[in-house]
């Protein structure tokens, strides 16, 4: 069996794999590899890329691209990568800093770098110009549940205690309403005692 048999061959079945998912979904080279063929995969995802059939958007991550008609190939976002190294990782992860903030409309800087908290893995990974940063945390500061709520305490703690505007107080307060109720009772126990005081007109006012 020619090397360059086997190469076609790996490249087959490593493209095989890829066309069974839909357009947008996420690979890692890591999901091809063993010790027999790390080599062999490494350069049929190099040769799919040079085809157009992928896209290397970080290293050992890949993307079978979705194609729109007037702007071509997208690319998932900062994250949806960063969902799907998680799921690969079997970790949680809870947006912070700028990045929650910018996620729920209170400021309009989009940051370079995100950072994720974490009970996974410790790590950076770069995207293009911008980076996703992965900071270990305790189980208990990834416990929350609640998609909004999760976001409000993280996006409470980067403005900083007693200096939250009332308006910015309002807004959190305006987007908690639309929470799950059991997800936000959840999360209120999670809080320091000062969110607390902010969520807790929300959670009074889901009871009557």
């Amino acid at each position: 069996m020619t090397t360059k048999y086997m190469a076609e061959r790996i490249e087959i079945q490593v493209f095989n794999k890829i066309k069974k998912a839909k357009r947008g979904a996420l690979f890692f080279s890591d999901s091809f590899l063993s010790k027999e063929n790390f080599e062999g995969v490494r350069k049929a995802l190099q040769r799919l890329v040079k085809k157009g059939e992928l896209i290397r958007i970080a290293t050992g991550i890949y993307v079978r691209p979705e194609i729109d008609p007037v702007i071509g190939a997208v690319t998932p976002g900062i994250d949806e990568i960063a969902k799907a190294i998680a799921k690969r990782d079997k970790a949680r992860i809870i947006p912070t800093g700028v990045y929650a903030l910018n996620r729920l409309g209170l400021s309009t800087q989009v940051p370079l770098n995100v950072v994720y908290l974490t009970d996974g893995a410790a790590r950076k990974v770069k995207i293009g110009k911008r980076s996703i940063t992965f900071k270990k945390a305790s189980p208990k500061n990834v416990a929350t549940i609640g998609e909004i709520s999760t976001l409000a305490i993280q996006a409470l703690r980067t403005i900083g205690k007693d200096k939250a505007s009332s308006d910015e107080i309002s807004k959190i307060q305006e987007l908690l309403q639309k929470e799950k109720p059991t997800h936000l009772q959840h999360d209120y126990r999670l809080a320091p005692e000062w969110i607390r005081q902010i969520i807790k007109p929300v959670l009074n006012q889901n009871r009557e």
